[in-house]
C-alpha cells in the first residue's frame, strides 16, 4: 500500500443524502476527480477507504463529497472531525504547487548540505514549520522570508539558510 498523506478532515454535513464537507490544505480549489477513495481515521491509526461517489469544489480550502455507504445525514455525522488521507500518488496528483503542504517528502537543503526530508508541514500566521528527522530527533525548521532561499520542485529540495545554533539544539 503506498503512503497517506493527510490533508484535512471533515467538518460538516451537507444536505440530507449523506453529503460531507471536507476542509483541505491542498492550495487550490479542486474536486476529487479521478480519486477513486480517500481515507478517513475512524480512530487513532485506524483508516478506512471510503469510495468516492461525487464531489464538487466548494472553495480554495472545501470540497463536497459524496462517499458510496453514507446516504443519511445521521450516516455522515459519524464522520465530522474525522481526519481525510489520500493515497501519495492521488495527492500529488491534486496538491497545488505553491501551496505548503505540497512540500511533503522534498528535501532539506541548509546552506548546501542534506539535513533530512520533510515528514510534516505545520502552516502558522507567520510562518511554516517543516518537520524533519535530524540525526534521529525531530526538528522543526521555519520557513519564511529570511530562511527560505529557493523552492526546486523538479529536484524536490528546499533551499535554507537557517539561523546559525537551531539544528545544534535537535542533536
Amino acid at each position: 500500500m503506498s503512503n497517506q498523506i493527510n490533508i484535512g478532515k471533515i467538518v460538516a454535513t451537507f444536505g440530507t443524502q449523506g453529503e460531507v464537507i471536507l476542509t483541505h490544505a491542498l492550495g487550490k480549489k479542486v474536486q476529487l476527480k479521478g480519486i477513486e477513495a480517500i481515507f478517513i481515521e475512524i480512530t487513532k491509526g485506524n483508516r478506512i477507504p471510503y469510495f468516492i461517489s461525487s464531489s464538487k469544489a466548494k472553495s480554495t480550502e472545501e470540497i463536497f463529497i459524496s462517499l458510496e455507504g453514507i446516504t443519511s445525514k445521521e450516516m455522515a455525522h459519524k464522520l465530522i472531525g474525522k481526519q481525510a488521507w489520500l493515497g501519495e500518488e492521488d495527492f500529488r496528483q491534486l496538491a497545488g504547487k505553491q501551496s505548503a503542504i505540497a512540500l511533503l517528502g522534498y528535501t532539506i537543503i541548509n546552506e548546501g548540505v542534506n539535513i533530512g526530508s520533510v515528514m510534516e508541514v505545520i502552516e502558522q500566521p507567520h510562518q511554516i514549520l517543516l518537520s524533519i528527522n535530524y540525526k534521529g530527533n525531530e526538528a522543526y525548521i521555519p520557513l519564511h522570508q529570511e530562511s527560505l532561499k529557493k523552492i526546486n520542485h523538479t529536484k524536490k529540495e528546499v533551499h535554507v539558510v537557517l539561523p546559525d545554533g537551531l539544528l545544534e539544539i535537535y542533536e
